[in-house]
């Protein structure tokens, strides 16, 4: 099973679309289930239901800090670096899938109740949620291959 298909999986398990990008690469990344559930959940809805930058390009995001941050916080050629690589990111994500913005990708206003949907049939049918979490999984799974290659 592909890391795309894990974290697709994963998606419709019911981790939300930050946990299940993080927790696909956990093995990969050295953290355990558990920490990586916990680091994702506040990411997952845009930030809490609150529509923002989508989960899934958070958990994108916080794979790539733990496998690629700088070590030294004064290292400013690192960190640019580093920075450079999140703005590269971030284009790939929105060329495949048009924003990195939860309300955009869903075509909703922002903010709504912290209630989660229940995870139903016409849940999948009308989010491409798991499609995000798939495309965000898939471009760190490259990421890994071009930089340990």
């Amino acid at each position: 099973m592909s890391k795309k298909e894990k974290a697709m999986d994963l998606f419709k398990q019911g981790y939300n679309c930050s946990q299940a990008v993080l927790l696909a690469f956990a093995e990969e990344l050295g953290i355990d289930e558990t920490t990586a559930t916990s680091i994702a959940t506040p990411f997952g809805g845009g930030m809490g239901r609150m529509r923002e930058v989508c989960g899934a390009f958070s958990g994108l995001l916080m794979a790539v800090g733990l496998k690629y941050a700088p070590k030294d916080p004064k290292d400013q050629a690192a960190k640019a670096a580093h920075y450079a690589l999140v703005q590269q990111l971030a284009d790939e994500f929105k060329k495949q899938n048009g924003s990195i913005i939860c309300r955009e990708l869903l075509g909703i206003p922002g903010a709504q109740s912290p209630t989660p949907e229940p995870r139903t049939p016409q849940y999948y049918q009308k989010r491409p949620c798991a499609e995000m979490v798939g495309s965000a999984a898939e471009i760190f799974e490259k990421l890994l291959q071009t930089k340990n290659s």
